[in-house]
């Protein structure tokens, strides 16, 4: 079987909600990490790229057609290079690469692009949902739906039951909230970003400017900010879940290079890593958001390994409640999880974070001298997805 391989991993910086990228068109974002990954591979996009593979959580008004396809046309290739755009909720940008490496390893193709991008302030979270979106007729579930589920909770109210499953209060659930700011911000000092952070030159307010570093992140919180600030699904006193400990609103895209060993030999390319296997789970749609939680562990275990066989971890802060769990069930790490910071920082542009999140690890991976990194993310209506890859030296 042939192998599949991340030879390269890059994202736009994230903007935050109204922000740098309100007056850039969500194609032209999705185009931007394509062409940083042509201009840094050296290949042709029309001639050697056999399919895009894109994940938009809202595929609708400017972000509908098919951005997957579009996306490589606005970028500048040929029109005989398809493209596909999927939805798994929070998870699409890494199934995504696991769909491309399921391409690959099964000799029905040899390069691949493979991301996803959102605009949460073109396109809201939501948008998709009749319930939430007046412009949109129907209702977002059948009654069939309610046979089987007696009631249709939010993520943020998941959020709060799983921390309320757990038993944690607010302020473990802040710490992990704090620490990820402060990672973040000793990443980005570092020049830890630098690689897989890409420039965008767009406008805003009818000026030309130069985007290159998140524009989310809150480098100068404390504990005591945190502490102050309201919750948003529950009463004060009945719940833990704010602004702070949850993941941001941005808008951004992220893509990989993913090709077989021999398209490597031919072209010429290194890669970074190797993907080893994925997994996907459904869990409970009413706490919804325990997926990563099963998905990690079944993973490890149809590998024969375990969390000590793992030198960095990613797991989406879509609410710090969410990682809390993840480290008491697996007993990972929290050293080793998230260590440049995550959606709670940098925020969740939810069809793009699952490609930027696994991107990170092959640059962790090199900065540690470790051999293998597991990425793993919730999702919305109770799934979980999970993908280890193995550093090539």
């Amino acid at each position: 079987m042939p192998e599949a391989y991340i030879v390269d991993a890059v994202r736009t910086p994230f903007g935050k909600e109204d922000g740098v990228f309100s007056d850039t068109h969500p194609q032209d974002l999705a185009a931007e990490p394509l062409l940083a990954l042509e201009e840094r591979n050296g290949f042709d996009g029309s001639e050697d790229i056999e399919d895009v593979v894109y994940g938009c959580v809202s595929p609708l008004d400017e972000q509908g057609l098919n951005i997957g396809r579009i996306a490589p046309m606005v970028a500048g290739w040929d029109d005989d290079v398809p493209g596909v755009q999927l939805n798994r909720m929070c998870g699409s940008g890494q199934q995504a690469i696991n769909f491309a490496a399921g391409q690959i390893r099964g000799g029905m193709q040899d390069v691949v692009v493979a991301g996803g991008v959102e605009h949460m302030t073109r396109v809201p979270m939501g948008s998709d949902n009749p319930s939430q979106n007046p412009d949109l007729d129907g209702q977002a579930l059948t009654d069939t739906y309610f046979q089987y589920f007696d009631e249709l909770t939010t993520q943020g109210e998941g959020a709060e039951r799983i921390a309320e499953q757990w038993g944690f209060s607010r302020e473990e659930v802040d710490e992990i909230a704090l620490d990820s700011q402060t990672r973040w911000a000793e990443a980005a000092e570092s020049g830890a970003y630098d690689e897989q952070v890409v420039p965008v030159e767009t406008e805003l307010d009818g000026e030309k400017v130069t985007v290159d570093t998140d524009e989310h992140p809150r480098p100068e919180t404390d504990m005591e900010t945190l502490s102050e600030l309201p919750l948003v699904f529950r009463q004060e006193g009945d719940g833990v879940i704010h602004p702070g400990n949850s993941s941001g609103i941005v808008d951004g895209a992220a893509a990989t290079l993913v090709a077989s060993g021999e398209a490597c030999e031919e072209h010429g390319w290194e890669p970074k890593a190797r993907i080893v296997d994925s997994k996907v789970v459904g869990v409970d749609p009413l706490t919804m958001l325990t997926g990563p939680i099963p998905a990690t562990k079944e993973l490890l275990e149809e590998n024969d390994m375990t969390v000590d066989d793992i030198d960095r971890f990613e797991i989406n802060e879509a609410f710090a409640s969410v990682i809390t769990a993840w480290l008491e069930e697996t007993g990972a790490s929290w050293e080793k999880t998230n260590v440049w910071g995550g959606a709670i920082a940098h925020g969740h542009p939810l069809g793009a974070t699952g490609a930027a999140l696994l991107g990170k690890l092959p640059y962790q991976l090199d900065a540690c001298d470790g051999q293998y990194g597991l990425c793993a993310m919730c999702i919305g209506f109770g799934q979980g997805i999970a993908t280890i890859v193995e550093r090539v030296e």
